[in-house]
This record gives structure tokens, sequence and C-alpha cells, in this order.
């Protein structure tokens, strides 16, 4: 028999359903996927060996979760997640605001209709994907909002006092009873809104008005927050938090790796996008790179955090310049360019806060210097190291390369070219051709030219080049020539 065909309490008592507590029902599930190896948290990539054990054990101790992180670190994700692990439908009195179960009603509605109609109660069934609730903790949340309150206007339809309980309006809390609750932000909660959850986590009770109503109420609590919150806004009370079972650290990425599958994982791209731009892998590297050195960067707050939404959209932002780009030229197939990465500033400076300095300098001048300081910190792991300090006269694996710019005077390479004009420009400078054939002779052809321009891009970290940026491009020369047109 279908569960779903089960209509009345007495068919659900007939067909043997046994009722258990929403963290039994999380723990029971929990230990027949760890037990048949099926993944628990999947799609959420990097946390492994580190946040995801700890949650798994959380769930097992039957534990209300605080995650601990900073922006963009999967938190929410993990508590969606979460409603996996939930049975896919649980039994409820029809009619009840706060999803009571049959065996166990606590409601005034419930408990009233069961005395009058016994096992002929109607009973209705909730799917897992609707008992995920969150609410964003914000300044002007009340405890009307989180639990509820009296409403005048139902005393007055009832005809009861205000006296009656049942003239109580239920919050969003009771409302999600026998459901995961997420509260986001948790410090930004006042703290006598947080002191209202007290007895909710611990006792069960919820108080409104006066009304002292024991109501054990049986939810699954994850509640988020930033470590710099507890400093910058507010912080959690000390009460709660000793009622909150496994406080859990999140992280960012550790590796490009595992950056890179999150941000082809979620970013979103058409199929036009995905045919009309070939994408080297060196540039999903060089993308993922500059998230890990903003983290890093004087100019940026890295208390606030970089999430890692900001690689999500400037990778869409790269793939959407090589678009534009593809569609001024009318051609149906490029390649990704190393230039088109002036199309991933806004993207960044959308994403980051900056300190002092960083404003002095500048959002797009940060930007920038990050997308240089990534080129720099990849490029020793495909080219010749190149020393800071060389000896006069002594031929390195770049002077050619040098050479050519001092005798040639440069060139621009134009943001729009078209790509026949763009490999024609690069290949100009045939020294490049000798340094990919010695250093990276199994590069694919397809790989060939942006890894050119990213050689070039290399001189310019490494001081060996000038790069100077204007309206539609790029120009390329030797340092010094640069130097000497400044006077």
């Amino acid at each position: 028999m279908n569960i779903l065909d089960i209509k009345t309490l007495g068919q659900l008592q007939d067909a043997g359903y046994k009722t258990k507590s929403i963290k039994d029902e999380l723990r029971e599930n929990l230990r027949e996927k760890i037990k048949s190896g099926k993944p628990v948290f999947e799609g959420v990539h990097g946390f492994e060996n580190t946040v995801i054990p700890e949650l798994e054990r959380a769930i097992l101790s039957r534990h209300n979760i605080n995650l601990l992180g900073l922006r963009g670190q999967a938190k929410t994700r993990l508590a969606r997640k979460m409603v996996e692990l939930l049975d896919e439908y649980i039994p409820f009195v029809e009619g009840s605001e706060i999803n009571d179960d049959p065996f166990n009603p606590i409601s005034r509605f419930a408990k009233d209709l069961i005395a009058e109609r016994g096992y002929q109660t109607p009973i209705s069934w909730l799917h897992r994907n609707d008992r995920f609730f969150e609410k964003l903790a914000t300044p002007d949340v009340t405890v009307a909002d989180l639990i509820g309150d009296v409403d005048p206007i139902k005393a007055a339809n009832l005809k009861l006092s205000y006296a009656d309980d049942r003239v109580i309006h239920f919050g969003m809390i009771p409302r999600a009873n026998r459901c995961i609750f997420v509260i986001n932000e948790l410090p930004d909660l006042q703290a006598r809104i947080q002191v209202a959850l007290f007895n909710i986590l611990q006792e069960g009770d919820i108080q409104i008005r006066g009304f002292k109503l024991r109501m054990p109420l049986d939810m699954q609590f994850v509640f988020t927050a930033n470590p710099e919150d507890y400093t910058n806004r507010g912080s959690i009370v000390t009460p709660l938090k000793d009622r909150i079972g496994s406080q859990i650290l999140t992280h960012y990425p550790e590796n490009i790796q595992i950056a890179r599958t999150i941000t082809e994982q979620e970013s979103k791209l058409d199929q036009n996008q995905s045919d009309l731009v070939y994408v080297p892998s060196l540039a999903r590297d060089i993308l993922e790179q500059i998230s890990f050195e903003a983290r890093e960067s004087e100019y940026i707050d890295n208390k606030s955090g970089v999430s890692a939404r900001m690689s999500i959209t400037a990778f869409e932002n790269l793939i959407s310049t090589a678009e534009r780009r593809a569609l001024l030229s009318g051609v149906e197939k490029t390649a990704l360019r190393l230039s088109d990465f002036v199309g991933i500033i806004p993207a960044i400076t959308g994403k980051v806060e900056l300190v002092y300095e960083g404003e002095q300098e500048g959002a797009d001048v940060v930007a920038e210097s990050l997308i240089g300081s990534a080129i720099r910190t990849l490029f020793p792991e495909y080219f010749p190291k190149i020393e800071k300090l060389e000896k006069p006269d002594e031929k390195t694996p770049y002077s050619d390369i040098v050479e050519w710019f001092f005798a040639e005077s440069g060139f621009e390479l134009l943001d729009d070219a078209s790509d026949a004009e763009y490999r024609n420009i690069l290949d100009e400078v045939t020294p490049l051709d000798v340094l990919l054939k010695k250093y990276q002779p199994q590069l694919p052809k397809e790989d060939q030219y942006f890894m050119k321009e990213f050689v070039l891009w290399g001189l310019v970290e490494y001081k060996k080049l000038s790069k100077d940026r204007f309206a539609k491009g790029n120009q390329f020369r030797d340092i010094y020539g640069s130097y000497i047109s400044k006077f």
C-alpha cells in the first residue's frame, strides 16, 4: 500500500507506522547512507576530510548545529543538503498549522480534532522538500516573527478572550515543527530575540505575551555565523551558545583543483557559450588563483572573506567577454585570451571589501594587481624561474624575447581584435615559439596562443617587459623604451 493512500489516523495505525523525532530521523538515515557507502553531502567539495565528518558526528549526536565561517563557504548549502537525510514523507494532522504528529499532537487544534474524530481524524503527508525553513537574522526581526503573538482579529472572529490560547498566531519557528530551521547570520539577531530561543532549544516551552505553553517542538536547528560578526555587529549570547550542541568551522577551498571543481559546478553557462568559447586549463587555474591572491592581499579586508562566488561570477564574465568578442567578429568558435581577463574586473570589485590602503589605490587597480599576482604565482610552474638579480650580459631563456621587443619597439594587442589578427601579432614574436617548444613541448595546439600571451604577461610581472593599458587594449614594449618614453 502506498503511504500516500493513507488518509486517516486509523489507517495510519493499522499500517504500523512508527513515529520518530526529526533528529532520530536524520540520524537513522545518515547511518544507512554511511553503511551503504553513499555520498551524504554530494556536490559540496573540499570538506570531505574536515567539515563533513564533523557535521556527520553532530547529526549522529542529535545536536543543534552552528556553522561558523566567512562568507561564501557553503554554510547554507550544507544546511539545505540535510533535507536529503529526511524521510521522503511524514504524516501530519490535516489542517494543523504546526505539522502536528498524529500520534503525538501538541497544538490545541490537533488535540481537539483527534478527541472529536478519533480514528477518522484526517491525515495529510508532508514531503521532505517542504520541511526546510530559513530566516535571515536582521535587526528588525521580532519575537512575534519567530515565535508568535496574540492575534486580536482571531480573537474577535472566534469570540474568544485573550486568555484563551486559541487566539495565538504562531510565528515561523512553531510553524516549522518537525522541520529543519536555519537562522542565517545569528549574531545579527538582537540579544533579546536570542534569549527568546533559550527554552525552545532546551525545554520546548514557548512564551507569548504571558502565555506559557508546553509545546515540545520537534526541530533541527542550524545556525550560521561569520566569525567577524562577533566584533563587528553583534554576538551570540553565551547561554544560547551553550544550548547549541556542535559548532563547526567551515573554510575556503584548500587548492586550485577543488576551487575549479566548485566553479565549474556552479557557473551558469548555456550551451551556446560552451560551444563558442574554448577555455584552456591554464585560464581556469589563473581565475582560481586570483581568489587565493585576494585572500592574502594587503589591500583587501581578509577578515570579511573572499567568497567562492567571486570565482563563479568572474568565470561567467570571462566567458561572456570572449563571447562578445566572437559575436563582434562574426566567428562561430573562439579561444579564450589572457587579455579577456579585463572583463572580470567588475566581478572582482563587486565581491571584495577594501581596507583603507586599497581604497586609496582604487578598486580597479587592486583588481588588476590581483590578476597580475596570479600570473606571477603560476608562471614558475610552466617556465624557468626569473631571478630578481641577473648578471649583466648573461643570456637567459627570455633574452631573445626581450631583445625582440627592444628591436621591434613592441606592439598593441586590441581587446576586440579578430582571431586572425590576434594570432598574427603573437606569431611575429618568433622567440615565443622557441620558448614554448623547449619548455612546453606537449602543449595542446589550441592552448598555444594563450600560453604565448601568458609568457608576455609573466615577463611584465617580473619587470622584463612593459604593459600599458589604453582604452581599446594593451601595449607591450621593452621596459627601457617604456621608461624613456615617459620623459
